[in-house]
């Protein structure tokens, strides 16, 4: 084996390892973070259904508390996700909800600032049959200011170790729970200022015994490092970023652990110990929302806002990596706006935009297997895709879901509808798929 092809799978290995035990998932029993076991959207074992209708295999389904896209996250026995609940209470603007140019004036796409209270929840369910473990709310304010109409104000996922769970609400403050429901800590780190409204909702990563927390807005932008168990700051670092939504991942490179983070002037890559900055790289879109995936020595980028972009960015150098050879690889058409990219073995799998529209390319090389194939019959799409038992998994917000081979060609093997909009990213546990509508929680499973 060559130096060159050592170093690769090593990388890729340790990269998922941080991950995995950063979470302390073993990887086919959990789903302890929005993008998996792995942050890459993909589970190494399972093998849920092809085919699922409102009257065939559905283990069970279940009526959501408030509004959200947050996606759940499992371990063991457990589902945890985060939703806003509006109560007829009406609230009292306080300095940070006082007429600003962003509330007197409607934006393009965002809402006004709100009038009423909400409850701001943390959710656990059984997975054997969707009944309410516990909820717990950890703020009730009125939100000092609007969302995107599509967006809400659970747009955050939360993260799990199977001792604690961690939820950013971030305006909101961020909270920790024991997994039994009883509350170890909470820390208000500041009021965000989203672009035109639009919304929040970077969700927190984990990565060993550090919580990442991104607060990047229209004012002063911050990364946090907390420890998990006390919430006290063990870094933070400004950050000359606007708005962005994008969730961090680790890699680790020579030994060390990297947290990297995808945004509109720069992907920065920060040392997890420090904070400091090890490399930055300028090249997405604006309105950044997808999450990177990392595997083969190097981090996968995306972005889909007025304009494309798709960076194969190789790990382990340092500085401004701008125009440089270390992006061995780029795609400048048909990229995602809103979901995140999946990573499924040596495959990388994009949307078009918002739209139903998939591309595949290999992730080392960049070579196209197939490019803008339309998921025909699904209208757009925010989730984010998922992979397992060598089938990829598109949810769209009409409720159409379509599942294709997990190839160098594409082929769709079903086509399924439920009777629910779906914004949030599916999870995958074993042979059960769990779809989180914006009525009903689904657990698919052959039946």
């Amino acid at each position: 084996m060559s130096r060159f092809v050592f170093l690769t799978v090593f990388l890729c290995l340790t990269a998922a390892l941080v991950t995995e035990s950063a979470s302390g998932a073993s990887g086919s029993d959990y789903w302890p973070t929005w993008r998996g076991p792995q942050a890459t959207g993909a589970a190494r074992k399972g093998n849920p259904p092809v085919t699922w209708s409102e009257t065939r295999n559905i283990k069970w389904k279940v009526k959501l508390p408030g509004e959200g896209t947050s996606s759940p996250v499992v371990w063991g026995d457990s589902i945890f996700f985060l939703t806003a609940i509006k109560t007829d209470k009406k609230g009292t603007p306080t300095s940070d909800t006082e007429d600003t140019d962003s509330n007197r004036r409607q934006p393009f796409h965002g809402g006004r600032r709100p009038t009423n209270v909400y409850k701001f929840d943390i959710v656990c369910l059984n997975r054997k049959a969707g009944k309410v473990l516990w909820q717990k709310t950890v703020r009730e304010e009125m939100p000092h200011e609007g969302h995107h109409p599509t967006h809400g104000f659970a747009s955050y996922s939360p993260v799990t170790d199977g001792k604690y769970v961690w939820a950013s609400f971030g305006s909101r403050g961020v909270h920790c729970y024991d997994v039994d429901g009883n509350h170890r800590w909470s820390r208000d780190l500041g009021k965000l200022r989203a672009k035109m409204m639009f919304g929040e909702g970077s969700s927190p990563a984990l990565i060993g015994d550090v919580l990442i927390v991104v607060m990047d807005h229209e004012g002063d932008s911050f990364i946090y490092a907390l420890n998990k168990e006390t919430g006290k700051t063990i870094w933070k670092q400004a950050r000359d970023e606007v708005t962005s939504w994008a969730t961090p991942i680790a890699a680790t490179v020579n030994r060390k652990i990297q947290v990297i983070i995808s945004a509109t002037k720069f992907i920065r890559s920060y040392d997890v110990k420090t904070g400091d900055v090890v490399w930055q790289c300028s090249g997405q879109t604006g309105n950044v929302i997808p999450s990177p995936v990392s595997g083969f020595g190097k981090v996968f980028c995306t972005s889909g806002f007025r304009g494309s972009a798709l960076q194969a960015i190789e790990l382990g150098k340092t500085g401004d990596l701008s125009g440089s050879a270390a992006v061995t690889w780029q795609i400048n058409e048909a990229t995602p706006y809103a979901p995140s990219p999946l990573l499924y073995g040596d495959k990388i799998y994009v949307c078009s935009g918002n739209r139903a529209i998939v591309s595949c390319y290999q992730a080392e090389t960049g070579k196209p297997n197939f490019v803008k194939q339309s998921l025909k019959g699904m209208g757009g799409m925010y989730s984010s895709p998922v992979g397992v038992a060598d089938r990829v998994y598109f949810v769209g917000r009409d409720g159409v879901s379509q599942v294709i081979k997990h190839s160098e060609k594409f082929e769709v093997l079903a086509t399924n509808t439920l009777d629910d909009g779906f914004d949030a990213s599916p999870a995958v546990v074993g042979d059960e798929l769990y779809l989180k509508g914006k009525q009903h929680l689904y657990c698919i499973a052959r039946r």
